[in-house]
This record gives structure tokens, C-alpha cells and sequence, in this order.
């Protein structure tokens, strides 16, 4: 039985996905390059590896020293802003890093990989909830970067037999019921960690942008998913490719929605603080509504997220981020 290789394992979701694999016994090789990722999020019981996936010396380092089972693709530039002024830098690195990691995968015969998919694949959705087979048409280069990976990932299994999993998120949020590892971005750019901001006294007020869209309140919709539910459904997705199947798509979600302004009265109530909030204008390629139909992942992979209750994956957001007001600098 080999290792499972985590590139990303520094960062947000790919360090509770070590975490959760670690705990259930699982070998755990991590490679971050630690432009966006934190060391000090990296499980202590994982082998670890500092560069870069698109350094074909560093993988073939990790791929020579390592028994590859399976990879959990997890390293990407994701704000959608940065992505409409940068895409070239998008492109570069979700798409050059995913070329740079196949080409590896075929060098070294490792035939297995779950990669981190979006929602934002889908663009404007023709119908909420979403399902798997709904229409792709990113709007903005963040989701187009990572449409092309899904279709690289595509055409690899037909040339090479490289089995895929393609993940598409939701909004991921919360932490680690522990409390020691959690989400730290700079800049951030998440709802839940902005939200909680202010009742630190780190930001005046939360930013709404844009509340004329088409939902109830005007404020933007998302589909919010606890990132420990996350990790579990990469550990079912690796165990679904070792088991032999074939490649997949799978949308990961809660199936429920909450607006902008719905999510900021919950922190209300969970912090008991106030939360000023002002409206700003829209950002560009942010679609009104994306709620998730999750409904393959429950039926092949017997996924389902346990952490349904807002207040409760809100609540472990806050308890991270009071015990480390400055992410892992703290």
C-alpha cells in the first residue's frame, strides 16, 4: 500500500484533507510551495516537501522517494477578481501546473488523481440546484482555468489511463473542530473569515457587493460547505478510484442556499457582537445563485456533509479565528 500525495496540503482545504487522512491511518506525502499555503498548517506526522509542481525536478524528487498510490490535487491561484485582471498568471499556474503534474504522473506510471474542481465551471447556472450535467460556461478565468483541467484530465485518461476525479466546490467554510488548523488567506477573500473580521475589530464593516441581483433580499446566494466535510469526500473519492472505477464528476454542496446578508445575521448571532455592514458595488463574474445538487456524490461515493447547521460551521470559523486573530502568524 502506497502514499497519497497532497499537493496543496499547506492550504485551506488540503490541510484538513491531511488531517482527516492522517487520522485514519493513512501514509501522507504533502508538497506545497507555500506562496498561499502555511507550514504550520501541515500535519506534523506527514512527509513534507517544499517547491513547486511545475519544477519537473521537484516531481520527479517526490515520485522517485515516494510509492504513489493516488494524488489529491488541491494547488491553484481561486479568486475569481484576481483571475479577470490576471488571467495569464491564472492559466499559468492552475493549467501549466496541471500539465507539469500529468506529464509527471505518466514519467513515473501513477494512474490515480482527485483534483479540486469549482462551481464556478458553471458560470450563471441554467437551473438551482445544479447537477453534474448541467451547462459549463465559466464567467471569468478562475472557473475557465479549471474547466480546462478537468478536460486535460479527460483526454489524459483516454491517451495515458490516468484515472480522475473532478471535484466541483461549493462555497468551502469553517474549520477543524479542534480549533489548531482553520482558514488564513492573505488577502482574504471568503465571506465567513471577512464577516468575522469585524466583531475582531480588523475591518470596520463588511462589504455586500451588490444587492440587486435576482434573489429574495438582492444579496448574492451561496451553497455553504464545512471543509472537514470536504476532506471527507476527497478520502471517498480516492477510495472510489482505488476500488477501480472510472473517472467522475462530482458536485460537493450542502443543496442549500443563504444570501449574503443572511450569513452576516448569523454571525450576529453567533458572535453576540455587532456587525456593520455597507453596500458596495458588484464584482465582476459573480453569478447570483449557485446551490449544489450533491445528489451523485450521496448515491456513488455515499457522501453526505455532517455539518449541516450554519451556526455550527460558523461557530468553528469563530473559535479558529478568535484563537488566531492572525492566521498562523499569530
Amino acid at each position: 500500500m502506497g502514499s497519497k500525495l497532497v499537493l496543496g496540503g499547506a492550504g485551506y482545504i488540503g490541510s484538513h484533507t491531511v488531517r482527516e487522512l492522517i487520522k485514519k491511518g493513512d501514509d501522507v506525502v504533502v508538497a506545497d510551495n507555500l506562496l498561499t499555503g502555511h507550514k504550520a498548517a501541515v500535519d506534523p506526522k506527514a512527509k513534507f516537501y517544499e517547491g513547486d509542481i511545475r519544477d519537473a525536478a521537484f516531481l520527479d524528487k517526490i515520485f522517485s522517494e515516494n510509492v504513489i498510490d493516488v494524488v489529491i490535487h488541491f494547488c491553484a491561484s481561486s479568486l475569481v477578481g484576481e483571475s479577470v485582471e490576471n488571467p495569464i498568471k491564472y492559466y499559468n499556474n492552475n493549467v501549466g501546473g496541471a500539465i507539469s503534474l500529468v506529464d509527471a504522473m505518466v514519467r513515473h506510471d501513477v494512474k490515480k488523481i482527485i483534483f479540486s474542481s469549482t462551481a464556478a465551471t458553471y458560470g450563471e447556472p441554467e437551473r438551482v440546484p445544479i447537477f453534474v450535467g448541467d451547462r459549463t460556461e465559466p464567467t471569468n478565468p478562475y472557473g475557465e482555468t479549471k474547466l480546462a483541467m478537468e478536460k486535460l484530465f479527460k483526454w489524459c485518461d483516454n491517451a495515458y489511463g490516468i484515472k480522475w476525479v473532478a471535484l466541483r466546490y461549493f462555497n468551502a467554510c469553517g474549520a477543524d473542530a479542534a480549533g489548531d488548523i482553520g482558514e488564513d488567506h492573505k488577502p482574504e477573500s471568503h465571506l465567513i473569515p471577512l464577516i468575522l473580521q469585524v466583531p475582531l475589530g480588523q475591518r470596520e464593516f463588511i462589504s455586500i457587493y451588490g444587492d440587486d441581483y435576482d434573489t429574495p433580499d438582492g444579496t448574492c446566494i451561496r451553497d455553504y460547505i464545512h471543509v472537514t466535510d470536504l476532506a471527507d469526500a476527497h478520502i471517498r473519492a480516492a477510495a472510489y478510484l482505488l476500488d477501480g472505477n472510472e473517472s467522475n464528476v462530482f458536485n460537493l454542496g450542502s443543496g442549500d442556499g443563504y444570501s449574503v446578508k443572511e450569513m452576516i445575521d448569523i454571525a450576529r448571532e453567533v458572535t453576540a457582537l455587532p456587525i456593520p455592514a455597507k453596500i458596495t458595488p458588484r464584482r465582476a463574474g459573480d453569478p447570483s445563485s449557485l446551490i449544489a445538487s450533491a445528489l451523485k456524490a450521496e448515491e456513488i461515493l455515499g457522501w453526505k456533509p455532517q455539518y449541516t447547521d450554519l451556526k455550527v460551521i460558523i461557530g468553528s470559523a469563530w473559535k479558529w479565528h478568535q484563537a488566531h486573530p492572525h492566521g498562523y502568524d499569530a
